[in-house]
């Protein structure tokens, strides 16, 4: 048979082919697959093709082979291929537009949106069509990616690569080193004959190392076009992400980012970025020169590479959400108050922004300069013998970066310098600031549970004070009831997580909610969440087991289902889709279904400005436990000013409901109040 020969000759083929391009093969490549986050155990793993666009039945071949793979065969029992046809029909094809498939053992064929496959006319030879080439890539896990020739596709360079889900493009310069503590400048460089094979540097950190030359970004994508640019139908919405680490620490390369899944499920394009952490990305001293921001300005700095490239890698620029946790969410904030940031994207979603007091208190309300450098600067400079010196800057600069990482961990807020932040903190009293930027914000319901101090004690007046809470507030047991548990001391800790995430999170997110709604800051129909369902990152699990549901004999990895502390991080698997990527267990039949959920509603977002996804979209992926999901919860509604703080948040969880704004009597008694910035 013709389709079995074929094998044989791209074996051979692989091992002298030369890299193949989009530009080169003068056509778009698209990745599609029914995804369903179960990754090479899916029933549908197989499904993978690859799209060129229109070409004749030999080029269709040849372009295939090009890639190292083949016309897609039926006869070669893969998994149905109907849902892609499905799709590709909701983007715009006819079901009666006809694709290129591998020929029978005497003619041509075609396949048509219906799922017909039909052998072609003599003619054929001058018609043009989409071809739909097999796509044999290799999934990759959180440890191992197959990034060998065979798998190469070349955009600017002639390394990078696609795994089963998506063209994988890791380790990108956007700009070059820069002198320590000065601002990046954009990357002038070539990018031909750089490799994006495997991640940058992370910035340099401690204890875990790193460089000072990190500035690299990591670009995941299902699509790629043909020559530098494409139909703006046909450019798919950017995600930006900003790692959280509390401005100390991460990566846009830790794997629990990794984007594959985002983007092949959600028909997105993916980008992740390192930016200067401590010291290196904060520095201030009242020197009038050295005014810190470097990290913040790191991340406009790889803002604008996206925009000005991103087309390259089938990304739309004028379509950008920026979105990141904890301090990534916090860096969102700036990002959305920054004048250099302004009109630069189009969508934020913040995840548990931190705010308030205790803990939270700098990342959302920015110190000046002279409070940074009598705050966390002049104990950097006493402990590097650079108090008294002529120029304390440079004096710093002399210092090893490895010395400094570890004592420079008090120096990292973002300050208000004039330039990249003008204010205090977000403006949210001014009508329409943002009026262009839709959002989507929230917290995990338990947030604090994990940065707050878990003291063995059944005195709650000796626990509160432990970290600096409002102990009067929080001993009034008409605000803070002690629960009647079996277990003294987890009663007080309900207390004390609870006052953490109100003082650090709740109270702060939805007063911001509040009055983004009440003074139309933002464009309309901003929403807000609380996740009643988490998956605690089993290398970040403070106060354990807390945040870890409660294992039973049904349940060997734990019941989700009961009650636990929904802590701080627990979301990210889940709107990832990676907690099978990571290595780690399903603990119940929902946990898949939830994550299914969240990604496609966070996806929906960026496609839409909604978290509702669009019907028809599921129906054409097949997504039915999001469509299940919406059937029986109803609608994310939005906040507006007539529900300003009823029913204003979706409590997500596998039956999602929405609800009111939480703890709101306790937020005003704490300081915060829904009215705190009307």
């Amino acid at each position: 048979m013709i389709f079995k020969v074929v094998v044989t000759i791209l074996t051979l083929v692989n091992l002298t082919r030369s890299i193949p391009s989009p530009a080169s093969l003068d056509s778009d490549l698209t990745i599609l697959i029914d995804n369903d986050l179960l990754g090479p155990q899916s029933p549908s793993a197989d499904s993978g093709i690859i799209l060129l666009t229109p070409r004749s039945q030999a080029s269709a071949s040849a372009a295939c082979t090009e890639l190292g793979e083949a016309l897609w065969a039926p006869e070669w029992k893969t998994t149905n291929i109907q849902l892609n046809l499905d799709y590709l029909a909701f983007c715009g094809n006819s079901r009666d537009q006809k694709y290129w498939i591998a020929p029978s053992e005497s003619a041509a064929r075609t396949i048509d949106g219906e799922g017909q496959i039909a052998e072609a006319m003599d003619s054929s030879r001058y018609l043009h069509l989409p071809a739909l080439c097999t796509q044999s890539a290799p999934f990759s896990n959180k440890t191992t990616q197959d990034n060998s020739t065979k798998w190469h596709v070349k955009v600017y360079s002639n390394n990078e690569f696609r795994d089963r889900l998506s063209f994988r493009f890791l380790g990108i310069r956007y700009a070059p080193q820069p002198k320590r503590f000065t601002y990046s400048t954009p990357y002038k460089g070539t990018c031909n004959n750089a490799s994006a094979l495997s991640f940058g540097s992370r910035c340099i950190q401690s204890p875990t190392g790193g460089s000072e030359d990190c500035l690299f970004l990591n670009i995941w994508t299902p699509y790629l076009p043909a020559h530098g640019g494409s139909a703006v139908r046909n450019l798919k919405p950017v995600m930006f992400w900003l790692h959280g680490g509390g401005f100390a620490s991460g990566a846009g390369s830790d794997p629990t980012f990794d984007g594959g899944n985002l983007a092949s499920r959600g028909d997105v394009v993916l980008v992740t970025i390192n930016y200067r952490l401590r010291a290196f990305g904060f520095l201030a001293l009242n020197d009038g020169a050295t005014k810190g921001n470097y990290g913040i300005a790191d991340a406009i700095n790889a803002l604008d590479w996206v925009r000005a490239n991103i087309h390259d890698f089938g990304g739309d620029p004028k379509s950008i959400t920026v979105f990141g946790q904890s301090a990534g969410a916090a860096s969102v904030r700036a990002l959305l108050a920054s004048p250099k940031a302004n009109w630069k994207f189009q969508a934020a979603i913040p995840m548990s922004n931190l705010g308030g007091g205790g803990y939270g208190t700098t990342y959302s309300a920015w110190l000046s300069i002279d409070n940074e450098t009598a705050t966390g600067a002049a104990s950097l400079l006493a402990s590097t013998n650079c108090s008294t010196a002529n120029l304390q800057v440079d004096c710093l600069r002399d210092v090893p970066a490895t010395t400094l990482s570890k004592l420079g961990s008090g120096v990292s807020h973002p300050v208000v310098d004039g330039t990249y932040l003008t204010t205090p903190g977000l403006r949210l009293d001014q009508k329409a600031s943002l009026p262009c930027t839709h959002l989507l914000f929230g917290l995990t319901r338990d947030d604090g549970a994990a940065l707050t101090t878990y003291v063995q004690t059944t005195d709650l007046s000796t626990a509160i004070a432990k970290d600096g809470f409002n102990v009067p507030v929080v001993t009034n047991a008409s605000l803070f009831p002690i629960p009647a548990g079996t277990n003294a001391t987890l009663n007080i800790f309900n207390v004390t997580s609870r006052a953490a995430t109100d003082t650090i999170f709740r109270c702060f997110d939805q007063a911001a909610a509040y009055a983004g709604a009440l003074n139309d800051v933002f464009a309309p129909n901003q929403y807000f969440y609380e996740f009643n369902r988490s998956y605690q990152l089993p290398n970040w699990d403070p106060n354990a087991p807390v945040c870890d549901p409660p294992v039973t004999p049904t349940h060997p990895y734990g019941d989700p289902e009961q009650e636990y502390f929904k802590c701080h991080s627990g979301e990210l698997y889940y709107v990832f889709g990676n907690i099978l990527r990571m290595g780690y267990h399903l603990r119940d039949d929902n946990d898949l279904r939830f994550s299914q959920f969240i990604l496609d509603s966070w996806t929906s977002f960026a496609r839409t400005y909604n978290p509702n996804p669009d019907r028809a979209f599921l129906r054409a992926r097949g997504f039915t436990n999001t469509s299940m999901e919406l059937d029986q919860a109803g609608e994310w509604t939005p906040i507006t000013k007539s529900n300003t703080g009823s029913l204003a948040m979706r409590q997500l969880q596998w039956g999602s409901k929405q609800v009111d704004f939480r703890d709101v009597e306790q937020c005003a008694a704490l300081g915060w109040s829904l009215d705190y910035y009307v």
